[in-house]
């Protein structure tokens, strides 16, 4: 039987899959890349930045299912998750209650093509299924995966899905509030 945790982060990040085409359907690039104010991000920059997070995540869930494969890290949900991952999940969910300065790592870069940047995050999104998919049967709350924020701070890899779509669901978000004031 497959993990119900599991299935919730793919409906999640299919659901996000979606929201991302809706959000960009119709937009030529000059709206996509409009920004409502110096220094606010455009539609572009909320999904670029996304990407570039997303592509690190990957990396480090990817290691670490692999170590967790290798030394047979298995379990059966529920999972429980500790009180730190918890409280970091609900501080990245939306309706943001707190404003966060992206790393200048995860700063995208301002003006890429909507037919870069949509197909791009809308792979990410199949490959973060995927890699749900292939922790079936895995201890989600005892593999641990480094965060994008700090190597110091590690997730559990359940947690670690639970915040990406938080992550995600909070720039796509931002995103729509930018849409709502594109110029006519």
């Amino acid at each position: 039987m497959k993990a119900q945790e599991l299935e919730q982060y793919c409906k999640e990040f299919d659901q996000i899959r979606g929201q991302a085409k809706e959000l960009t359907e119709g937009l030529n690039e000059e709206r996509f890349n409009w920004r409502p104010q110096p220094g606010q991000w455009s539609i572009e920059e909320c999904l670029a930045h996304l990407l570039i997070a997303g592509n690190w995540e990957i990396r480090a869930i990817e290691d670490a299912i692999g170590r967790a494969k290798a030394h047979g890290v298995t379990g059966a949900g529920p999972f429980r998750y500790g009180p730190f991952e918890r409280f970091v999940l609900r501080h990245t969910e939306p309706p943001v209650k707190r404003k966060v300065t992206a790393p200048r790592r995860f700063r995208p870069l301002h003006g890429q093509p909507v037919t870069a940047v949509l197909p791009s995050f809308l792979h990410l999104q199949s490959q973060l299924m995927l890699l749900a998919q292939s922790a079936e049967g895995l201890d989600l709350a005892r593999i641990k995966v480094p965060t994008p924020i700090s190597r110091l701070i590690r997730l559990s890899l359940g947690m670690t899905f639970a915040q990406l779509a938080a992550h995600e669901r909070r720039h796509l978000e931002q995103a729509w509030r930018v849409r709502k004031q594109l110029p006519e």
